[in-house]
């Protein structure tokens, strides 16, 4: 059967962590960027990913860090899959050693297949390409991009991001056939506060979606 990833980023407290859990998640981002309301430390990450199953990943989302910085958080979480979302390059990318994930921002006239095969051709351990939407500063802040602007041939895996809620995420999947999706305010009562029942909302729409592509009822691309 089809099975599209989940992601929940910007967990900060051990209850949000153990319901993301529950409700099916696949993996658990921590924000490690301390202009953003749902920053924790590296010790705080390493804590909260304590708590994680074998089989759910933590995930490291970094912006414009240091070498220094990521060193001491990989070395905190050591099972952590890394996110890079601000400009970082290739070669700051690879350094760090471990596998990946790349945020492309969505801005209009954005060339997606040109930036998938510049960094497939570069990069050796990035995993997928996490599509944003394009706002000031970084993040997505919320907001959802137009999915049409993603081309059917991307040549890497991706991960759908910017503004997914339980309400729009099974249109997603149904519309971009993502490996992976990525939501964080969209399961949010609060700035870096979860809802349990929004993330379980969430997962079970992600898997609604699922059930209608192998039953072979979703809409044509």
């Amino acid at each position: 059967m089809t099975r599209t990833r989940i992601k929940i980023c910007g967990l900060t407290r051990e209850d949000d962590v153990d319901a993301a859990v529950e409700a099916g998640a696949d993996a658990v981002g921590f924000v490690l960027w301390p202009r953003s309301a749902r920053h924790v430390d590296h010790t705080r990450a390493a804590s909260l990913a304590a708590r994680l199953p074998p089989f759910v990943t933590p995930v490291l989302l970094f912006v414009n860090a240091t070498a220094g910085e990521v060193a001491a958080a990989t070395a905190a979480v050591p099972q952590a899959l890394l996110q890079f979302h601000g400009d970082e390059t290739p070669t700051q990318c690879e350094s760090a050693g471990r596998p990946y994930l790349r945020a492309a921002r969505m801005a209009e006239g954005f060339d997606l297949l040109d930036f998938a095969a510049s960094w497939r051709a570069e990069s050796a351990l990035m995993q997928a390409l996490l599509l944003d939407a394009h706002v000031e500063g970084y993040g997505g802040a919320g907001k959802v991009f137009d999915w049409s602007r993603i081309p059917p041939s991307v040549p890497c895996p991706v991960v759908l991001s910017g503004g997914l809620n339980p309400a729009n995420v099974t249109d997603g999947v149904l519309r971009v056939r993502p490996f992976a999706v990525d939501v964080s305010s969209g399961v949010e009562r609060a700035k870096g506060i979860k809802d349990a029942g929004l993330m379980r909302r969430f997962c079970e729409a992600v898997r609604e979606a699922d059930a209608r592509r192998e039953a072979g009822t979703e809409p044509a691309r």
